[in-house]
Parts: C-alpha cells; structure tokens; sequence
C-alpha cells in the first residue's frame, strides 16, 4: 500500500491494518515534503505499529541524496510542471514501480467509495488493483470517522492546504501558496530561489509577484476588476485554480 501522506491512504491503512496484519506499507520521500507530512507519517506508524518504507532511498541502487535536489540537476534546473511531471514519475512512480518487482502482487488503493476520480493505477501484468473503500462503501464521512476513532487525526496541514505532497508542489492554488508563506515562511522563500528566469512553480505568475497579491487572494475578492489586467483578475480569483488546474496523480495526493 502506498502512503502519501494524506488522509485517505492513511484511512486505508488503519482499515487494512487487521484485515491484512503482512501488509508492506511504502511512502515515496521526495525530501522536500512538509514538516506536517513526516509528522503524521510517524504517527501513522505507531499506530499501525509497522515501519513504513521510504522510497527511493532504501531501494537498491539508489542513494540516499536521490532527492528532488538531485533529480532537478539532471533536468538542468527545468521545474516540473502540469505538462512535464518528472518528478513524479521519477521520485514517485518509478521508485515504486522498482519496489513492486516482478513478483505477484495486490496494490491497495484508497480512492473513496463517493469519489469519481482515476489515479495511479500499475500497468505491469503481475499487480492487481484493489478499492477496498468503494468495495466498503466507504466515502469522505467514513473516512473522517477511521481517522477520529483511532486517534491518528489528520495532517495538521489540512489547516490551510487540501492535499500532500512538496512543500512547492505546482498544483497548489494561489491561497494555498499564501498558506505556505504564512505557516512555513522559510519554505516559501526556499521555493522562490527555485524560480529563475521562465522556470516558474506556476504558469501565469513567479511566486515574488504573487506575494504582492496576498490580502487580495486571501479575500479573494471579485469586485472592482473593471479595468484590471485579465492576469490580476485570475489573481483574485482562485477559482480560476481549481477550474483551470489539472488535478495531480493520486500517487502524491491520496
């Protein structure tokens, strides 16, 4: 079972814990997630009293610098973005594909019983595919309710963000980057000195300008545009995010 951090795999876990006592339990560390996400990941471990494996460093072949950091350099400092995912698939998808081996295997997956969305799902012929939510009926309020009962809660995170993943990850809309400049300043200032020149986290503005914006985005406000640039009324509108941006692989943001 993958873990990304979020609320849902983490649900699916506690689930599965005495269904499936053998389970592996494996969480892709780009070395750029949230203090939050390590956080809960820990917690998460003691419940289910069981290590989670951390890909790609403890697997063979891969040192423990393979990290967002070293995948950047070989990309010649080109930022991942909604059409060119790499890091995805090179700190996400690959490691895990590498884990899985050519050994059969049953891939558990926690996408949600009222949920219509598809996700990383293996293509290699010796995996199976299982939804126990969807088999369980299990839907957002179900998954609320295994997560209060068994103590682990959710990632702090939720606070101000709706999903895992790095703490610069491009498919954050503009009030979450502002959540990240708020919670975790620091970061925030890690994640500009990633953007040089048109290598930008976002396709329509550089993080520098974006904080020129925060009290607007914050109130998202939508009156008194008449005569503003179309991109400062995307600005305010963070609609325009959730509309316009493609949804991530659940592999990240389960």
């Amino acid at each position: 079972m993958g873990i990304s951090g979020g609320k849902d795999s983490a649900a699916l876990a506690i689930h599965m814990r005495d269904k499936i006592p053998d389970m592996e339990y494996v969480f892709c560390d780009t070395g750029s997630e949230l203090k939050e996400t390590y956080e809960f990941i820990k917690r998460l471990e003691a419940y289910l009293n069981k290590r989670i494996i951390r890909l790609p460093q403890e697997l063979e072949g891969y040192s423990k610098t393979y990290d967002f950091n070293h995948v950047l350099d070989l990309f010649g400092g080109y930022l991942p973005s909604t059409q060119a995912r790499w890091c995805t698939k090179k700190l996400k998808l690959d490691p895990f594909e590498k884990y899985i081996g050519d050994e059969d295997v049953i891939n558990y997956v926690g996408i949600r019983y009222d949920e219509n969305r598809e996700g990383y799902i293996s293509t290699k012929s010796n995996v199976k595919t299982v939804f126990p939510f969807i088999e369980d009926k299990i839907d957002i309020r179900g998954v609320s309710q295994i997560l209060e009962r068994s103590g682990v809660g959710v990632p702090s995170y939720y606070e101000w963000r709706s999903r895992s993943g790095c703490y610069f990850c491009f498919f954050q809309t503009k009030k979450e980057w502002v959540g990240l400049l708020e919670n975790h300043p620091d970061l925030y200032e890690k994640a500009k000195k990633y953007e040089k020149g048109d290598y930008t986290w976002r396709e329509d503005m550089s993080l520098a300008e974006l904080e020129e914006y925060v009290d607007e985005i914050k109130n998202n406000q939508k009156d008194g545009r008449k005569g503003k640039s179309n991109l400062l009324a995307h600005i305010l509108d963070d609609d325009f995010d959730e509309n316009n941006i493609e949804k991530p692989c659940l592999i990240c943001h389960l």
